[in-house]
């Protein structure tokens, strides 16, 4: 039995390596190289000649959506004319009742700021920290420190977009309970408290997709049941 399920979560592991689809691709790694070890800003230049190297559209990327959402980062690997200057930014959507799941960014603190929308954020900074919670209308800012778990949640019923900045041009980004389960399965199910429901657990994590996932059964049913009129996802549930 203990076999059994030791091979279920190794093959889950798999599975949700295999779905994460928001980890950034280098999308020109020889560029990115050479404007690293450029002695120079003014080397840096002569690699970045054109104006287009120094605009970055999130609206045209691939992972753009609200369905049920998306974290579009423009940092080093996404955007080279980041290389040097010490940041990431990032678009995060969020559609009706969407979240972003518990995360971490090891090398980076991060804002973030309301553009529209209305969601709610909340993080634990370390073992013994209090829950701090915000809710972000347009125009309102939060700071998650350096490495801290946070998450937020889109609590209406029309579409949430927030702008976020974060203090490394590589700042990474690990989802708790994907990563939970990447662990020897037989240390997790101790910390899980041996749970019977185990297999069960693992399977039902969403996999990281584009950065966001659906958010609580009971805000979709009820966005659903009032016929939000600005929705741009189908409900399901």
């Amino acid at each position: 039995m203990f076999t059994s399920a030791v091979t279920t979560l190794t093959f889950l592991s798999t599975l949700f390596l295999s779905r994460v689809s928001a980890i950034d691709q280098t999308v020109h790694p020889d560029l990115v190289a050479k404007l690293k070890t450029a002695a120079t800003q003014l080397d840096r230049l002569n690699l970045l000649p054109d104006n287009s190297d120094w605009l970055f559209d999130f609206n045209a990327q691939k992972s753009y959506t609200f369905n049920p959402g998306s974290v579009v980062n423009a940092n080093a690997a996404t955007f080279p004319a980041v290389v040097g200057n010490g940041l990431t930014m990032a678009m995060i959507s969020l559609g009706p009742c969407s979240m972003l799941p518990p995360h971490y960014h090891p090398r980076a603190s991060n804002y973030v700021v309301a553009v529209a929308g209305t969601t709610v954020t909340y993080f634990v900074e370390e073992n013994g920290a209090r829950l701090v919670t915000n809710t972000l209308t347009p125009g309102k800012m939060t700071i998650f420190p350096h490495a801290t778990l946070h998450t937020m949640v889109n609590t209406g019923c029309d579409n949430a977009q927030l702008v976020s900045a974060l203090a490394a041009e590589d700042s990474g980004t690990h989802n708790l309970v994907n990563g939970l389960f990447h662990l020897p399965s037989d240390l997790v199910n101790v910390a899980l408290g041996y749970s019977n429901n185990v297999n069960q657990t693992a399977g039902a994590i969403p996999g990281v997709g584009t950065g966001s996932i659906a958010g609580t059964k009971e805000c979709l049913a009820a966005c659903k049941a009032a016929n939000a009129t600005h929705v741009r996802r189908d409900f399901q549930g």
